[in-house]
C-alpha cells in the first residue's frame, strides 16, 4: 500500500459555487488526499480553515454521507438545532437524506484542521437552507440553480 506523501500535496482554494456565494467560503483550502491515493469510492480531504472561514454554505445532501475529524483548532458546528464546539478528537457525522443543515466555522484566532470523509455518488442533490441554492451533480459534474430552477 503506497505511502501518501501529504507534505507534497499542494492546498486549493476555491469553490464551485457561483459568484454571489463563492466569496463566503474564502480561507478554505484542502489537500485531496483520496485523490492522491486513488481512492474512487470515498472522497478525503485534509482541510484548513483560517479564522472567520467556514467550510461551507449551510447544506445537507440527498445522496452522499459526511464525516469530520477535528485534528487542530477549534471549530464550531452549525446546524439545524443549533452550535456546538468541536476540539481536537471531536467528530460529527451526517448521514444521507437527514436534512439537517450544517457547516463548520472558525470563530477562533487560530487555523483550525480536518479531515473530512464523504461518499462519492455519481448523481446528488445538495440543499442550502440559507441560501437560494442548489446543487445538482451528474457524471458530467456540479450545476448550481436557484431554488426554482433558474440559473446563475
Amino acid at each position: 500500500m503506497p505511502k501518501i506523501d501529504i507534505g507534497a500535496l499542494p492546498w486549493k482554494g476555491g469553490t464551485g459555487y457561483p459568484a454571489p456565494f463563492a466569496a463566503r467560503v474564502g480561507g478554505r483550502e484542502r489537500k485531496r488526499l483520496g485523490d492522491a491515493g486513488g481512492i474512487s469510492q470515498f472522497g478525503v480531504n485534509l482541510t484548513r480553515l483560517a479564522p472567520g472561514a467556514m467550510s461551507a454554505l449551510r447544506h445537507w445532501h440527498e445522496r452522499e454521507d459526511e464525516f469530520v475529524y477535528v485534528l487542530e483548532g477549534e471549530l464550531v458546528l452549525v446546524e439545524d438545532e443549533g452550535e456546538t464546539v468541536l476540539r481536537p478528537g471531536d467528530a460529527a457525522a451526517f448521514p444521507a437524506g437527514v436534512p439537517n443543515g450544517h457547516h463548520l466555522v472558525n470563530r477562533s484566532d487560530s487555523p483550525a484542521l480536518y479531515l473530512e470523509i464523504g461518499t462519492r455518488a455519481v448523481e446528488e442533490t445538495a440543499h442550502y437552507p440559507d441560501d437560494d441554492l442548489m446543487a445538482f451533480k451528474t457524471a458530467a459534474g456540479f450545476r448550481f440553480t436557484r431554488r426554482d430552477g433558474t440559473g446563475y
